[in-house]
């Protein structure tokens, strides 16, 4: 049981530190794309974000393997979640009135 739980806090650890470094990568694409001073800021996020994940990454698996494959299986399912909740408008599907296939 304590084995079980401490994957599973592993786990969510990792989704967390996917969380952060994804969801900072999409801030960064909105300021910096729009800033004078663009690649500072693509290149201190980066820094940034690599550095405390990898510091994180160190946290959990210093002990074992398991929890950090763990942490490795939530930071990559934190991708797919960061990217659904911060689409655009944009890329929505449209849905199109339907038009009657008779006349009035």
């Amino acid at each position: 049981m304590n084995e079980t739980l401490t994957l599973l806090l592993a786990g969510v650890a990792g989704l967390l530190l996917g969380a952060f470094f994804f969801g900072g990568l999409w801030w960064t694409v909105r300021k910096g794309a729009s800033s004078q001073r663009s690649a500072l800021w693509f290149f201190g996020s980066f820094v940034l974000r690599t550095s405390l994940v990898l510091a994180g990454f160190y946290l959990v698996g210093r002990a074992h393997w398991q929890p950090l494959l763990a942490c490795l299986l939530g930071f990559v399912m934190a991708r797919p979640l960061v990217t659904w909740l911060t689409r655009s408008s944009e890329h929505l599907p449209i849905r199109r009135a339907t038009e009657p296939r008779h006349a009035p």
